[in-house]
């Protein structure tokens, strides 16, 4: 399996429901650099697995959506914690409907699987992965 990454930060502020998160409870800042791995079983007639620009791209212009925002005033997210795990998760799916879109171009069709990791910080991260599902 081929595998290309691209990466990106992004800056959030948020805030925990329940006693679990302990002082996370309270609204906090995080800044998460965010990985995202496109794979497929082999490279197309160019040689590549995905265009890394325009996955780079569409990596930034996805996280532009939540960088520099209070997430608990998302609309979308109302009611959940925004935990690492979460965000990699809704990562995914933005990047899937994307995919679904052609905003990677038509190799991205091909893409079989991806991975996204949330690194919260230097000793700790969370990822997502699973299959690309377009219909």
């Amino acid at each position: 399996m081929y595998t290309v990454m691209v990466r990106e930060h992004v800056m959030i502020a948020h805030s925990f429901q329940g006693a679990v998160f302990g002082p996370a409870q309270k609204l906090h800042g995080a800044t998460y650099v965010v990985d995202v791995e496109f794979k497929r079983p082999d490279v197309d007639a160019d040689g590549i697995v995905v265009d890394i620009g325009r996955a780079g791209e569409t990596l930034k212009r996805i996280l532009g959506e939540i960088n520099f925002r209070n997430l608990d005033e998302v609309p979308a997210f109302h009611g959940r914690n925004t935990t690492t795990e979460f965000l990699a998760r809704w990562v995914f799916g933005q990047v899937v409907s994307a995919i679904a879109a052609g905003d990677l171009g038509p190799g991205g069709r091909e893409l079989q699987a991806l991975r996204v990791t949330l690194h919260e910080s230097h000793v700790a991260s969370a990822s997502f992965e699973g299959p690309v599902r377009i219909d």
